[in-house]
């Protein structure tokens, strides 16, 4: 595709030695109102230079820059010199870019030869699998996606939390209390009821907690029964971390949890020596990180058994030396901040140059309207409920609208679950929000359904028209402003996503297609597409074409199904 930006730089730099091309690329910016142009250059870094004033250097540099080619016009507003592209070349190039690479536009090879890792949604086994793990699910899912559309090798792991002192207290929970039949018909349901007895009955005796502890220590010296129960309490969680897993559509390339590491931490603790960097504190061991204005980070406990922190290190160098990642991507709330550094430096102080290629993508908490989530009080919202809630009002929705609608059931769950999946990525990832269940099924506003609408009346144009979609048109017809505002939107997005990845932000993309869905519907309510003149219908067709696969290709990459009728 035709970049109007480098075009615009090209013809500066002939004018303006002082800076670099790059410089004058950076510089170039997009006017806050169409009518002021599709670019603009500021000159207020050349008033030193030139010795005058910015509205003056414009106004020369206006007057000195040929309007040919890819640019209509150029004219001075203030301090800025505005440039206006040709619309028709745009059209052009945009159109023709996306009607021949279908469902490859907006990909690239940027990222050609070069292993990225994504963790992600990493929910604990025998919990809940609830609303608060909605955001690292479907945030990770959608920076897998970015990064594999601009041609990384990218690997999808669960980092499952299969292992911890909490299997110590369920086996001791299950063995006072549990029933198996119905572990095995309601199996979170059953576990989180036992883990909640647990807790409860541990106030008033406490004597458990080291019962617990003790069964843990079991299951890590690789006890039969111990590891027995463990085994199924993992395998009948993820019967049900799987079923929301196929709502979501989402899969993974490794399932390697916590317990994977269990063998693999001894050698890390004696990394760690060899490098003299453990330390005794009170019978356990710790790396200290005071010089770095941070806590000690603990490898080991009193009673010898591992944390969080040791397999983590465990995992990063499994990972590192299985996958020879480039970058390793954790997207893992933003209140695990401290845990993060301190790892990362605990891996940089082993002498791991690839330290710097570990990422925190952290993000705000979740909290309920009556509080914050608990899993030990049982104060928890499943994401399976919401999904399939969200499912179910989407569904009466259709068929209000229409009693005879087809495929209703496929339509729903890719319009409900959408919903759910798009308000979570529509804003920045670091901010905290409530949950709420009314803003969470509404449809109004800037949703996800407005965008997968946009989409189905694309479709609808287009199977109303019944003709051949085809790139040999007059692009002179498509130099209104309504289209010009259309292709530009389309004309950004591999740039969204590469700005996208660069700040791990997938809002970016939910941010271009709720753009596009804009420009179009206001393209559609002031022009008539299906025109008795064949030319001009043939080029508005092909602009809803375009306009239909951009939408497709952003939801894709947000996790979304774009559906042809609504």
């Amino acid at each position: 595709m035709q970049d109007f930006k480098l075009s615009i730089a090209e013809c500066l730099k002939e004018k303006i030695e002082d800076l670099s091309f790059e410089e004058i690329v950076g510089l170039i910016e997009v006017p806050p109102n169409k009518d002021m142009g599709d670019f603009a250059f500021p000159c207020f870094k050349l008033a030193k230079v030139f010795r005058k004033a910015p509205n003056m250097i414009a106004a020369e540099l206006s007057e000195s820059i040929e309007a040919k080619g890819s640019i209509a016009k150029v004219m001075p507003m203030g301090g800025y010199v505005n440039f206006f592209v040709n619309k028709s070349q745009l059209a052009e190039s945009v159109i023709k870019d996306v009607l021949t690479q279908k469902e490859n536009y907006g990909r690239s090879d940027i990222g050609k030869g070069e292993n990225v890792i994504v963790e992600f949604s990493s929910p604990n086994i025998a919990k809940p699998f609830h609303i608060g793990h909605i955001r690292t699910t479907v945030i990770g899912n959608a920076l897998y996606k970015m990064y594999e559309s601009q041609g990384y090798n990218t690997t999808r792991i669960n980092h499952l939390g299969d292992y911890g002192t909490q299997f110590g207290k369920l086996i001791v929970a299950f063995k006072k209390w549990g029933d198996k039949k119905a572990v095995e018909a309601s199996p979170i349901p059953e576990l989180l009821k036992l883990y909640i007895q647990f807790h409860d009955e541990a106030e008033a005796h406490p004597e458990m907690e080291d019962e617990a502890r003790a069964w843990f220590t079991k299951l890590e010296n690789g006890d039969e029964e111990a590891t027995a129960l463990w085994q199924w309490f993992r395998d009948e969680s993820l019967k049900e971390f799987n079923r929301v897993y196929d709502l979501l559509d989402i899969e993974f390339d490794s399932l390697a949890g916590e317990s994977f590491y269990s063998d693999k931490m001894p050698r890390v603790i004696d990394m760690l020596n060899e490098k003299g960097l453990l330390k005794e504190s009170k019978g356990a061991r710790i790396v200290d990180l005071e010089e770095y204005k941070m806590p000690p980070a603990l490898i080991t406990k009193n009673d010898g058994s591992t944390l969080y922190m040791t397999r983590d290190l465990a995992a990063a160098i499994y990972r590192h030396e299985t996958y020879n990642f480039d970058k390793c991507v954790y997207v893992v709330g933003s209140q695990q901040n401290l845990h993060f550094e301190q790892w990362f430096k605990v891996i940089e102080l082993m002498g791991f140059e690839w330290a710097k290629n570990l990422v925190h993508v952290g993000f705000g908490m979740v909290a309920l309207e009556n509080g914050t989530m608990s899993t030990r009080k049982g104060r928890v919202v499943f994401l399976e409920d919401v999904l399939k809630q969200a499912i179910e009002k989407t569904k009466e929705t259709m068929l209000a609208k229409n009693p005879n609608a087809l495929n209703v059931d496929e339509i729903a769950k890719q319009v409900g679950v959408g919903a759910v999946v798009f308000q979570e990525l529509s804003n920045s990832r670091i901010k905290d929000y409530t949950f709420s269940w009314d803003r969470t099924l509404s449809f109004d506003g800037e949703t996800g359904p407005y965008v997968q609408y946009t989409h189905a009346r694309c479709c609808a144009v287009l199977r109303k028209a019944n003709e051949e979609v085809t790139t040999d048109i007059n692009y002179e017809l498509l130099n209104d402003v309504d289209s010009a505002e259309v292709l530009k939107v389309i004309a950004s997005f591999n740039k969204c996503i590469v700005a996208g990845l660069r700040k791990n932000e997938p809002h970016v993309i939910t941010r271009f297609v709720l753009d596009l869905a804009q420009a179009f519907n206001k393209f559609y309510h002031d022009n008539s597409i299906l025109v008795e003149d064949a030319e001009l219908r043939k080029a508005r067709l092909a602009l809803v074409a375009a306009t239909r696969q951009s939408i497709e290709n952003g939801l894709k990459l947000l996790g979304m199904h774009a559906p042809e009728r609504m």
